[in-house]
């Protein structure tokens, strides 16, 4: 399926300055509409039906699932690896934390938590790095890569005995290595695995279900990918997010705390926009829309200002096209789904 690149819209503001989506969460009052142009939709549904890689879609519009398929691999219901998604997740975890106290701030600095696995030679400037520079991935640490990161036996200490590349908050280092020493910073401040932090303040709440995932050596689950949820289950946590944290009457995450997540902070060096705490942050027709991105094409998209949630769920596992399968999806998004909420 050939795409003109004059239609692949949500990179074409990227490295521009956005502004909170603050603006676009208010505006979704009094437009409550669930409707979508069927012929539209039907487009994203026929280009989604044709994707190898795509394994299943959810279209949601003000809570309201307007399609929902598994085209093939696991069912809607089933758990599968949500890979990068996973940081967003930590992300949330962390607001967690902080409305119940477990954290006092983001800016406070995370070394008091990991002082006996600080190696004895790293760099001054790793008692510097806060909750803050992790959640933006702007610790200043280099970044091994990610195969003889998790073959070291002990990633923890591996990760702080890496070299400064920058000076702590002022530049991106896409390192899932520090959202691993994000987890292990909640998980040792609240006294318990990071896991049962999960179930107890997002899944629970959510009704939704947490299988366990990696450890690394020290048995500390690992913060940043591998996490398994069903797509029905992305969706209800997109939907929280888009309802400022809100699900079912209930506040699973403070309002305060998605404002502060879909602000942006700084720029993503590998996809060109805009990252906040977990979420990466794009423009489109002057919609603005916050997404999650895991690897292999592990996608939660919301528009708040249509009132739209949008899982995509794909296989990981195939041959790497992962440049061109992303336009795909970019394209979906952009040039069919948006605008069937706009048309409808």
């Amino acid at each position: 399926m050939s795409i003109s690149r004059r239609h692949i819209l949500l990179g074409s503001l990227a490295g521009a300055a956005l502004p909170s989506l603050k603006p676009a969460l208010a505006s979704t009052i009094g437009n409550r509409s669930t409707s979508l142009d069927p012929t539209l939709l039907g487009q994203a549904v026929q280009r989604a039906s044709g994707l190898e890689r795509l394994h299943s879609l959810i279209i949601a519009r003000h809570g309201d699932i307007r399609f929902a398929e598994a085209f093939r691999g696991p069912r809607l219901s089933r758990p599968a690896n949500i890979k990068s998604v996973s940081k967003t997740i930590v992300a949330a975890l962390t607001g967690a934390a902080l409305d119940r106290g477990v954290l006092f701030s983001v800016d406070q600095t995370v070394a008091p938590f990991l002082d006996d696995m600080i190696p004895p030679d790293a760099d001054e400037r790793v008692r510097h790095v806060s909750v803050a520079n992790l959640l933006t991935m702007q610790a200043g640490l280099s970044g091994a890569t990610y195969g003889n990161w998790v073959a070291s036996d002990n990633w923890i200490s591996n990760a702080l005995g890496r070299p400064f590349v920058a000076e702590p908050g002022t530049a991106m280092q896409y390192s899932t290595s520090s959202y691993h020493l994000l987890g292990v910073v909640i998980a040792r401040a609240a006294g318990q695995d990071l896991l049962s932090l999960a179930r107890d303040w997002l899944g629970d709440p959510l009704g939704i279900r947490i299988r366990p995932w990696i450890r690394d050596p020290q048995g500390f689950y690992l913060g940043g990918s591998e996490m398994e949820l069903s797509p029905m289950a992305l969706y209800r946590f997109g939907e929280m997010a888009r309802l400022h944290g809100l699900w079912r009457d209930q506040f699973v995450l403070s309002d305060g705390w998605i404002e502060e997540s879909w602000v942006p902070r700084t720029l993503s060096p590998f996809y060109g926009h805009q990252y906040g705490y977990g979420w990466f942050l794009a423009e489109t027709g002057g919609r603005q829309i916050a997404y999650a991105r895991g690897y292999g094409g592990q996608m939660l998209y919301v528009v708040p200002s249509l009132g739209l949630t949008v899982v995509v769920m794909s296989d990981p596992t195939l041959p790497a096209r992962e440049g061109a399968y992303a336009t795909e999806l970019t394209y979906m998004l952009t040039n069919e789904i948006i605008p069937a909420a706009e048309r409808a």
